[in-house]
């Protein structure tokens, strides 16, 4: 009877985890099916499988606006994506390594500092750092997208890694030390390959909220050649309701694929480096 009851509990469980599933998809599913149908089916077919299967709208799409191709905006943003990705791996880890194992003056000063900065909104930091961008002359360039992340400026990044490192047993640094590794070495061949999953879990989000980045895209980017996918996707909707809205759901679905695959990918790894990260 037992046993029955707590089967019966189970299947509940999934039943209930297997609806909300399907309800939080529900978006995606409505998004890619509308992808394929035609302008005037989007809104007046209700149902998710379309009765008139079309490729018109990623032709339409892919064509851009102004003589710009979306190829020009996938590219820009894989750029962007890329670069912000290296910054946060190479200086985060860094940071993390002196935070974790080296010893200097103000040390815990300066790490309640930086977790201070996690705290803190984007939007209260956004007037300063434009300012400053606007002094440099940086301003529709690609520098204030990627370059604060070559400065170890992802306080979250730091913190994960900090936790990591501070879970390798310290006497594999004392038997490098006695080799005569000094501390490059020593991150480079003992830390670097045993941080590999909270690397892959940085490299994960940086790359997947540069992508979805639209708000600091619209602050610093006016040149259309330097627009990114989101901002192409933005300039395709026109605000008066004569958009091509087969166009934008199409256009969507493809910016979609590059964040899906790459967590697909590396989706071992993401998920060893959180858990780990957590129990350490």
């Amino acid at each position: 009877m037992l046993t029955l009851r707590r089967y019966s509990g189970r299947g509940l469980r999934h039943l209930l985890i297997i609806l909300i599933g399907l309800a939080m998809l529900y978006p995606v599913l409505w998004l890619l099916a509308s992808s394929f149908k035609p302008n005037q089916d989007i809104f007046t077919d209700t149902g998710i499988w379309p009765q008139t299967w079309t490729l018109d709208n990623y032709r339409n799409g892919w064509k851009g606006f102004q003589g710009i191709t979306f190829a020009r905006f996938f590219g820009n943003s894989a750029l962007i994506s890329v670069l912000a990705v290296l910054g946060n791996v190479v200086t985060c880890s860094l940071a993390a390594y002196a935070f974790a194992r080296l010893e200097f003056r103000f040390k815990k000063i300066w790490f309640a500092m930086m977790l201070v900065t996690i705290m803190l909104p984007y939007h209260v930091t956004l007037v300063p750092q434009y300012i400053i961008f606007s002094e440099l002359r940086w301003i529709n360039t690609y520098l204030p997208l990627f370059l604060p992340k070559w400065l170890a400026h992802d306080s979250f990044f730091i913190l994960l890694m900090v936790q990591f490192i501070r879970g390798i047993p310290k006497e594999l640094d004392e038997s490098a030390t006695i080799d005569g590794c000094g501390q490059g070495k020593l991150y480079l061949r003992i830390i670097m390959p045993l941080l590999v999953p909270a690397l892959i879990s940085t490299a994960i989000f940086t790359f997947i909220w540069t992508w979805d980045d639209f708000f600091s895209q619209m602050i610093y980017l006016s040149d259309i050649k330097l627009f990114t996918v989101q901002l192409g996707i933005r300039a395709l909707f026109d605000p008066s309701g004569t958009s091509d809205w087969g166009a934008l759901m199409a256009i969507s679905v493809l910016s979609l694929v590059p964040i899906t695959l790459i967590f697909l990918i590396f989706q071992r790894y993401f998920l060893d480096g959180i858990a780990t990260t957590g129990l350490k």
